[in-house]
């Protein structure tokens, strides 16, 4: 991880923690889930008027609440921000048998039908009580 991200995982920690911030610490999964939707539109309104430093205040938001979520997760023994960054560097890399396998796609038309494919076969693997594929 880069220095940044891991200062935010430790300034989120140090937050939620017995001495940190009494509104941070009463914080759920549930209750910073309508922020992220939150951050997420805001970082959309910046996306499109172009503006960089918008762009770059609104992305940290989402990052923040990003890992605000993945703190409450690692106290409650489920994964940690490492775990759910791990996950989706596999996701990735399997939807993009065309980069990082033996595929070919020349057109945006075959990554779409590729990854299509690999979302489909997900689904039929998942195992029982696994969410399927987004």
């Amino acid at each position: 991880m880069s220095r940044a991200f891991d200062d935010l995982v430790a300034l989120m920690s140090r937050l939620r923690s017995p001495d940190g911030c009494p509104w941070d610490r009463e914080q759920t999964v549930a209750s910073v889930a309508g922020h992220v939707v939150e951050e997420a539109r805001e970082l959309m309104a910046a996306a499109c008027s172009g503006d960089p430093a918008a762009i770059r205040e609104e992305l940290g938001d989402l990052f923040y609440t990003a890992v605000f979520v993945a703190e409450i997760a690692r106290e409650n023994g489920w994964f940690d921000a490492d775990a759910a960054i791990g996950a989706i560097v596999e996701k990735l890399v399997r939807r993009h048998p065309h980069v990082f396998g033996g595929e070919t796609a020349k057109t945006v038309e075959d990554v779409k039908r590729i990854w299509e494919r690999v979302k489909a076969e997900e689904r039929e693997s998942a195992l029982p009580g696994r969410p399927p594929a987004s």
